[in-house]
Order: C-alpha cells, then sequence, then structure tokens
C-alpha cells in the first residue's frame, strides 16, 4: 500500500496515532512494533510515518520532555491541538476513536464491550460513555505504568487497580476523572489504603503511612513488610507523570496523618 506523502494529517488521523500512543508502552514505540503496522495499514501511510507521528505528539508530554527522550521536536500545530484536547479527557478520546473506526468501517477492537443489558435511552448513554472512560483509563494507567504496581512493582494484572489520586466523586468530568496524570497502579491492597487515607504520597512522591495504619495490631512480617516502603518513592512511568495537583489535594483532603 502507498502511503500517503505529501498529504497532511487529518483530525481524525491524529486522534487514532494518539490513541496509539495511550495503547503502547514509549520504549515499545517503532516501526517495527505490529500496533504501529496496524494502524499504518488502516490509514493507507507507512509504519515510519505513523511512528513519526506519535513521537511528535509523544513531544507534547512533560514527561517526555523531562526525560529528554527521543520524542521528534518538529509537531504541527494539530499535534498540540489534540494533544492538549485529549490527554486530559481518555473518556472523550475513546468515543472519538470508536466513532472514527466505526466509520472507517475498521475493526473496533479499541471499543471494550460495556454494553451489557441496559435499557436504551439517555440513562444508557450516560453509563455506557462513563463505563468507556472507565475502562479506557484503568488500561491506560496500567500501560503506562508497565503494568506493574508503582509501590511493589507486582506484575499480576488481576492485582492491580487504577487508583484515582483526587477521587472520582472530587473530578472534574472534563479534565480530571479520566486524567492519566491523575492516576496511579497500585496493587489491591495499597489502592484500598490510598482511597481511604490510610498512605499517601509527599511532595517528592516519598510514600507517607498514616499514624493509624503504622500503630494498627498487625504481626511482625506484615509490619516490617508495610514500613519497608516508608520514604520509598514510587516508580515513576513512561509518560503522564503524577501531577503534583492531585497529590496534594490527596495529601489535604483524603490523607488521615
Amino acid at each position: 500500500m502507498n502511503d500517503r506523502n505529501g498529504i497532511k494529517w487529518t483530525r481524525e488521523e491524529t486522534i487514532l496515532a494518539l490513541d496509539l500512543y495511550l495503547k503502547i508502552p514509549y520504549k515499545k514505540i517503532t516501526k517495527t512494533n505490529l500496533d504501529v503496522i496496524k494502524l499504518a495499514d488502516l490509514l493507507g501511510r507507512t509504519p515510519a510515518s505513523v511512528y513519526m507521528k506519535v513521537c511528535n505528539l509523544a513531544s507534547n508530554d512533560p514527561l517526555i520532555k523531562a526525560k529528554n527522550q527521543s520524542a521528534l521536536l518538529n509537531g504541527s500545530k494539530l499535534d498540540k491541538e489534540i494533544f492538549n484536547e485529549f490527554s486530559c479527557n481518555l473518556e472523550d478520546l475513546a468515543l472519538n476513536v470508536a466513532y472514527i473506526l466505526k466509520n472507517d468501517h475498521a475493526n473496533d477492537h479499541y471499543l471494550p464491550n460495556v454494553l451489557g443489558e441496559m435499557p436504551d435511552g439517555l440513562y444508557k448513554d450516560s453509563i455506557v460513555k462513563q463505563r468507556i472512560g472507565q475502562v479506557y483509563f484503568r488500561n491506560a494507567v496500567l500501560k503506562i505504568y508497565g503494568n506493574k504496581c508503582c509501590v511493589t512493582g507486582i506484575d499480576v494484572t488481576e492485582l492491580l487497580i487504577a487508583s484515582h489520586i483526587k477521587p472520582w466523586k472530587d473530578s472534574d468530568e472534563h479534565t480530571e476523572r479520566t486524567n492519566p496524570c491523575n492516576g496511579l497502579c497500585l496493587n489491591a491492597f495499597h489502592d484500598k489504603a490510598f482511597d481511604k487515607g490510610l498512605i499517601t504520597f509527599d511532595s517528592d512522591f516519598k510514600m507517607v503511612i498514616s499514624s493509624k495504619l503504622e500503630n494498627c495490631c498487625m504481626d511482625d512480617d506484615t509490619k516490617r513488610w508495610l514500613k519497608s516502603y516508608k520514604g520509598v518513592p514510587l516508580h515513576f512511568p513512561e509518560s503522564f507523570a503524577p501531577a503534583r495537583e492531585f497529590m496534594q489535594y490527596h495529601n489535604d483532603k483524603i490523607f488521615l496523618g
């Protein structure tokens, strides 16, 4: 298939490229990556073209800039607009991707099967939209953390949870609820402790344990295990670093001290 050389990327194509950026770890974005090749086939472009577009989008990610990685710096105005429009609202990104793929008669494997047995109407539309956002948020957060808990490094998917730093109920639906910078990949124990304010992370993203948890009754081995993470920084993701403002909210409003 001939690449559409000389033809500018459309808004729809750029949205699909951003979706791809959230689907695969940054280090695995290469011209030979099967997902890159698959999107290239769908768009009628070369894998090299898709690779460059994804890297251009990545150059708008503050964490990529901070790491001074090899994201290309010649991205277009459209790249920046798409990144800014959707990177804080994965729900809208997921819905746009689903719409684009459906219109292209393409495989909609990106769209989670979340409809279930719900009645038609506005209620169903609202629930489906919210559920799509939640599933996309979980998948994106686990992916950017390499499918590993950012505290323990455990990589058993069944035990991993995409934790909201600023709780879902308190978050702005357009800029915070499905913002990957408002997520941490935690194992089930630390997720629950974080959600209930029994642990948090300070301004350097080092773990702080509440006195309530630290002094509760538990066997010596568990206590040593729990305290071994005190003051230890979390493992940062490859992209979309946790935002300090969300962590500050958790420290001020959720953490029990």
